[in-house]
């Protein structure tokens, strides 16, 4: 897909964190998009451009198990497909059957969690993996199953790995790496906040826009995403203790951090403690580069793409 080529584009999981930027995007750039979703909200960011999509109810999972959804986005004739809600081989395999006889390009959200536990800094698209948990491991497996789809001669596909999805309306990733709206609570009021450990470990957040901004740029070149993976982060990622300071200080604060260990934590943090884990176990910070110098890829800051989703949380003016 050139810049003056217009496409008719599908998009899977259209009124999601991802898919409320991507659309308007589409749009603007003058394709015709379908916007499929299940049709029970509306999308997270407003933008007039959405009244020049066209929407398409479907429910992915009851038409999947009838066998029927991947036939339905064949059939809406595109000529690419970005599949932003896909979470199992099955569901992958069932599309990539529909859409291979119609030659349509295909890109696939993954997650950085396919990398597991960081072994260097900043990680790579191709560095050696660990992943764990279902959703990592599943990820995975389907970007492996994409990528030799590609190789095979089949339906070319390109795989885009958000980081934290950050932006206006849902809550976001704590510095602690969790969704405890405590921790804003003591960010914002000078309280203390337990952190567990040194704090060193890091995460990588990213504003829904720049995903977006990144499925658009490798819907834009297929001739150079096909068969390719690309990391969707910001321009840095944070530490615990860096995240924490910034953060405290968009209410004129100073952070009022006390390291725990790990069991004292756990036993402050009650329900949030596993998600805590989740993030800063794997402390993620992944590299751009890729993206940037074959795509021209410019994201913004964690920073600004958590301070947009405090915002409007209410717990921030705007400015």
């Amino acid at each position: 897909m050139s810049e003056t080529q217009q496409q008719h584009v599908v998009v899977v999981g259209a009124t999601g964190h991802v898919g409320s930027f991507l659309v308007p995007r589409l749009v603007r750039a003058g394709h015709r998009v379908s916007a499929v979703s299940r049709g029970t909200r509306e999308p997270y960011h407003a933008d007039p451009a959405w009244d020049r999509a066209e929407r398409v109810v479907a429910d992915r999972e009851a038409e999947a198990a009838a066998g029927t959804f991947g036939t339905r986005i064949a059939e809406l004739r595109p000529d690419a497909v970005v599949d932003l809600v896909c979470f199992t081989l099955d569901q992958a395999r069932e599309l990539v059957e529909a859409l291979r006889p119609t030659g349509a390009f295909h890109a696939h959200c993954g997650t950085i969690w396919v990398h597991g536990p960081a072994a260097a800094s900043p990680l790579r698209e191709d560095d050696p993996r660990e992943p764990f948990g279902p959703y990592g491991t599943q990820k995975a497996e389907i970007e492996e199953f994409l990528h030799a789809e590609t190789r095979s001669g089949g339906l070319r596909s390109t795989v885009v790995h958000p980081g934290h999805i950050s932006g206006p309306g849902w809550p976001v990733i704590t510095p602690l790496g969790n969704l405890d709206p405590g921790v804003w609570e003591a960010l914002s009021s000078g309280g203390e906040l337990l952190v567990p450990g040194l704090g060193l470990e890091t995460m990588h957040h990213v504003h829904a826009d720049d995903v977006a901004q990144l499925f658009e740029l490798a819907l834009a070149r297929p001739d150079v995403s096909a068969g390719e993976s690309f990391h969707a982060v910001s321009d840095r990622a944070l530490t615990v203790r860096g995240f924490a300071r910034a953060a405290a200080a968009w209410w004129g604060k100073e952070a009022n951090l006390r390291s725990v260990t790990w069991e004292e934590f756990r036993a402050a943090a009650g329900e949030h403690a596993e998600a805590s884990w989740e993030h800063l176990s794997r402390s993620h910070s992944a590299s751009t580069r890729k993206a940037r110098e074959l795509l021209g890829y410019a994201p913004g800051t964690s920073l600004d793409a958590v301070r947009a989703a405090v915002e409007a949380m209410g717990l921030l003016p705007r400015p």
